[in-house]
């Protein structure tokens, strides 16, 4: 076995090491309540975003606006329930919504030709404002009334494994994969090969906005509200998870077992540090250190192959 192949199994030893030591360090980390907070309650909703940025960053680019996108998704499933509407047409106008912050995202990057980072950071703060705006400076939350818990229990995990199957195998085998990760890639090559840059962009824009539409959804029905500006937390966790999941790909891409991987490492360092009583801003410290590490390794190991 050599060190190419062993490359991607960076990832899991690590994560596997840090459970164990969580497991004897911090009290109650392997009970039922607390795995099953940690898996429903933290991962799913940061899992659906980074699934969605996962397709951002395997197509070169980025996505800042992906909690824009889960906030109007949010915004808009409550205000429709609020309305009297069916669940039907609040979480198709919720995924409507979402997918409007993509169009806008698609429309500056693939028509205006703007980078993704000015572009999605544009969106980012044009949205920030309009939730102000909506919102009466971002303070007030608006209570979904009558909202019963249908989307509970399993099912949330159930719609993040349907998803993360559905952008894995598209991603892995479908056409619009292979695109998107030639266009990652190497750019010029796919634009002297033929390939429609605009349509990868415009889908790649729209398939990250639909995964926040739902990661919308599922956060207002998990607080049975709209809170203004909640999706910005996601942000920077998801673009780490990704990050995180290309050490699990032999050639540094992004992939959707690594980033789900990625999450799951990224809440069980703040779980297991929280149990053993450490301050939140040293989570975020150690968090940070652990991900530099993680990525500093795998990247130094693969320009190692590479050399040789």
């Amino acid at each position: 076995m050599n060190l190419r192949s062993l490359l991607p199994l960076t990832l899991p030893l690590v994560f596997a090491l840090i459970v164990v030591v969580f497991a004897l360090a911090a009290p109650g980390f392997l009970s039922g309540g607390n795995l099953k907070s940690l898996v429903l309650n933290n991962f799913v909703l940061l899992a659906i975003v980074a699934i969605g940025m996962t397709y951002a960053v395997a197509a070169g680019g980025i996505d800042l606006s992906v909690g824009t996108a889960l906030d109007f998704a949010s915004f808009s499933f409550v205000v429709l329930l609020n309305g009297g509407h069916s669940w039907a047409v609040a979480i198709t106008g919720a995924l409507g919504a979402g997918l409007m912050v993509g169009g806008l995202n698609a429309g500056l990057i693939a028509g205006l030709r703007i980078s993704p980072f000015l572009a999605t950071l544009g969106t980012l703060f044009i949205g920030t404002s309009a939730q102000q705006l909506l919102s009466d400076g971002g303070q007030p939350i608006y209570l979904a009334q009558g909202l019963k818990p249908e989307l509970t229990g399993l099912t949330p995990l159930l719609i993040v494994v349907a998803l993360a199957l559905v952008y894995g195998l598209a991603l892995a085998r479908g056409r619009l994969g292979r695109e998107l990760l030639a266009q990652g890639t190497q750019p010029l090559l796919a634009y002297y090969s033929g390939l429609s840059v605009r349509r990868i962009v415009t889908l790649v824009a729209l398939a990250t906005a639909l995964a926040c539409g739902v990661a919308g959804v599922l956060l207002s029905t998990t607080v049975g509200a709209y809170v203004p500006l909640s999706g910005n937390a996601f942000l920077l966790n998801a673009i780490g998870a990704v990050f995180i999941g290309t050490t699990l790909s032999r050639q540094g891409r992004a992939n959707i077992p690594g980033t789900l991987l990625g999450v799951l490492f990224i809440n069980v360092i703040a779980n297991g540090l929280l149990l053993i009583g450490w301050n939140f801003y040293w989570q975020q410290v150690a968090t940070g250190v652990l991900i530099f590490l993680v990525l500093t390794f795998s990247f130094a190991s693969r320009r190692a192959v590479q050399s040789h």
